[in-house]
């Protein structure tokens, strides 16, 4: 559980560093030390109770380096609780996976003596974020030295300090050798076989793991698809009439694929202990302001902000604005065909080898400008999504996905549609996916790994040449500040926002159009074997180690994916009633056709959603061990009551005080995930079981305590 983050020996350090929390060159010398002293103090003074020491540097690095760069870590024992206290799911001497308590730690398979090497370095940094970020203000009205950031009861203390430019950034170290040995097992070497999710697991958490075992899925899932492409590439390639039979096929492979990805998504977060895990009650996001009040539901000091002001902000400045965005994206499409008809009007002319490369340039530029408003969009996206001024995270990161969808979708299908359906030049629709496809997908590989990496590799070419100084004069390992420094420059991994996004288009042009390319899937397939090793190289070497993210599902996206697949099954169906072989049955009649067309993927559409329901999300197997252990949990928390009760009837000579009552809410607001569910059962089982008179409910008030450490 402790081992050292750095690759050098011993620094001489009083603890294991875990994580780096930087301040700014200027800052003053009372607000470090107010929060060191918040950092290391006890919980009872509200305090993280975590050590933390301050980061040596070597003579030669005295004057030039911040000063101010500080390592926390923890005790064991304070890990342990964290862990408890967050509700960590780990895995039990019966093979499954139950939440973390202390009081039955010796009955969790892997913890050995006093939990050394229990808790993985990536749980241990969170446990450490998790306290951080718990750090709040108590009666001060402002941080110590700097008037004008304010403070205010249950104000937190991190992210003041981070809006105000005092607190640089606060980032987990990453360990050296487990490092080296991900990298070796995960790209360092080409080889056909999956990916080391637990691996990536262990190392950086489930959300990381769950995107890479997405990405995974989709290439795997698109291999089919690519197998019927390849030969319907070379033997129907200018019949356009046959591409029914692929349309169709894209009809079942969309809904399927999606469901089947449910099923291993609840599989591997049942297996890393996240399935079951309760979601801890959200704290306000660190940009939320508003007008000091009460919490009704916490009854703690915070801002408010009335929500008819955010639904204006929303409906008459934030929705207006995608509106006039999406118009300027039209604007720009009707420039491409313009663009277009130019350069077909050059070729018709001169039909010469020069001029068939023309008719492609019209549409490089058009995906690239595709890409570069995408760029601008998502920062102006960003920016009014703040705005809005959104309580909780949750909520923030909904709104934005919501707006960066709307306006990727239409920037970069709204061409094909117009080709299609207007158009109706299946050859010209074919040229154009093909181009947008090719030049998106080389595009973002230059963006994504090309370009971070070069830049990475200046800002560090000074540290590496002082590396390999050191290295000449016997020193094997880099010290522990030179690391600390070496990650402290590296770009900050801003999660996993793009990389779905990236997946969700690929996704889009796979589903909606690969019938009349059918070598869409293949370039896909391609490009998301490189996007592989691009990633898995991005994470080891080019970005900060992010913190881990308990994560049960790839969340919102899943909804992305989903609605993506219902267009496409709308979309397919519209390409096969426009087919001439399907015309060639109704020729006398228009409105036929297109009834039957609706009607069709009316009895479609609802297929998919029948099968939705129909077929699980979690596994039979799956299901039948969490109901077994939930019955266990609930069987065993019953005996302990009626155990309790018994005993309370015989000896219990007066009611709990007021005391005693606020304690145990107290020590209740602190139960986080699958202890608050017990505490609330116990209140239900007095109830049906002793009614609803004092006796047994202020024996329950009065037993809460014990029941924290059941």
């Amino acid at each position: 559980m402790l081992k050292r983050a750095s690759a050098g020996g011993d620094d001489g350090y009083r603890l294991t560093p875990l994580v780096v929390v930087e301040l700014a060159p200027d800052a003053k010398e009372e607000a470090i030390a107010w929060l060191l002293n918040k950092i290391s103090d006890s919980e009872q003074n509200g305090g993280a109770e975590l050590l933390v020491e301050q980061l040596r540097h070597g003579e030669a690095d005295r004057e030039k380096d911040n000063r101010n760069v500080f390592l926390v870590g923890a005790e064991r024992q304070r890990l342990l609780s964290g862990a408890e206290d967050l509700g960590l799911f780990k895995e039990f001497n019966d093979g499954s996976m139950r939440a973390f308590t202390c009081a039955n730690k010796d009955n969790f398979k892997d913890f050995k003596g006093d939990g050394d090497g229990f808790l993985s370095m990536a749980e241990c940094q969170y446990i450490v974020k998790h306290e951080l970020d718990s750090l709040r203000a108590k009666n001060e009205t402002h941080i110590p030295g700097y008037e004008k950031a304010k403070l205010y009861p249950g104000k937190s203390i991190i992210r003041r300090m981070q809006s105000k430019g005092i607190l640089v950034q606060v980032f987990p170290l990453h360990e050296t050798e487990e490092l080296k040995r991900l990298s070796f097992s995960w790209y360092k070497k080409v080889k056909l076989s999956l990916q080391p999710l637990d691996d990536i697991r262990h190392y950086f958490g489930e959300g990381m793991a769950l995107y890479f075992g997405f990405l995974e899925y989709f290439t795997f899932a698109l291999v089919p698809m690519a197998l019927v492409g390849v030969p319907y590439y070379l033997f129907d390639w200018e019949d356009y009439d046959k591409y029914v039979l692929f349309a169709a096929f894209n009809l079942v492979w969309c809904t399927v694929i999606l469901e089947a990805w449910k099923r291993s998504s609840a599989t591997l977060a049942y297996r890393w202990g996240t399935l079951s895990r309760k979601k801890a009650f959200e704290e306000p996001r660190p940009g939320f302001h508003g007008v000091l009040g009460f919490n009704p539901v916490t009854g703690r000091e915070e801002p408010l902000y009335p929500n008819t002001k955010r639904l204006l902000r929303i409906y008459l400045v934030s929705l207006p604005f995608v509106l006039l965005c999406l118009y300027l994206s039209l604007y720009v499409m009707m420039v491409y065909f313009l663009m277009e008809g130019w350069a077909l009007t050059l070729y018709d002319a001169r039909p010469t080898f020069w001029m068939s490369v023309l008719t492609f340039v019209p549409s490089v530029i058009y995906a690239v400008v595709i890409e570069v408003m995408n760029l601008i969009y998502r920062y102006a996206a960003e920016f009014l999504t703040g705005w809005e001024n959104h309580r909780l995270e949750s909520s923030y990161q909904n709104h934005l996905v919501l707006k960066v969808l709307v306006f990727n979708f239409f920037n970069c299908f709204a061409s094909l549609f117009y080709i299609a359906f207007v158009m109706q030049d299946m050859v010209m629709l074919r040229q154009s996916l093909a181009t947008l496809l090719i030049t998106s997908q080389i595009l973002n590989q230059v963006m994504e790994a090309f370009l971070p990496y070069w830049l990475q590799r200046r800002r560090n070419k000074k540290m590496m040449r002082r590396a390999s100084k050191r290295a000449t004069l016997g020193e094997k390992e880099m010290p522990l500040a030179d690391q600390v420094r070496l990650e402290a420059n590296m770009s900050t991994y801003l999660g996993t926002f793009d990389d779905y996004l990236e997946l969700f288009l690929l996704f889009g042009y796979v589903s909606l159009f690969s019938c009349v390319y059918p070598l869409a899937a293949v370039l896909v397939v391609l490009n998301n074997i490189t996007e592989v090793y691009s990633d898995a190289f991005k994470m080891c070497c080019v970005f900060k180690r992010p913190f881990s993210d308990p994560a049960a599902n790839i969340g919102v996206w899943q909804l992305a994916f989903e609605a993506m697949s219902v267009i496409a099954v709308v979309t397919n169906c519209a390409l096969i009633g426009m087919s001439p072989q399907v015309k060639s049955y109704f020729p006398e009649s228009e409105t036929q056709l297109i009834l039957w067309t609706a009607a069709i993927e009316h009895g479609l559409l609802a297929l998919k959603f029948i099968l939705t329901f129909v077929i699980p999300d979690v596994p039979k197997h799956i299901q039948t061990k969490l109901a077994r252990l939930e019955f266990e949990s609930l069987e065993a928390l019953k005996k302990k009551v009626r155990a309790e009760t018994c005993r309370l009837s015989v000896r219990r000579s007066a009611p709990p005080s007021a005391q005693t009552r606020a304690a145990c809410s107290a020590r209740l607001a602190k139960v986080t995930g699958f202890r608050t569910s017990w505490l609330f059962m116990a209140r239900y089982l007095f109830i049906r079981d002793f009614g609803t008179g004092d006796d047994g409910l202020d024996a329950l008030w009065a037993e809460l305590p014990n029941f924290w450490f059941c």
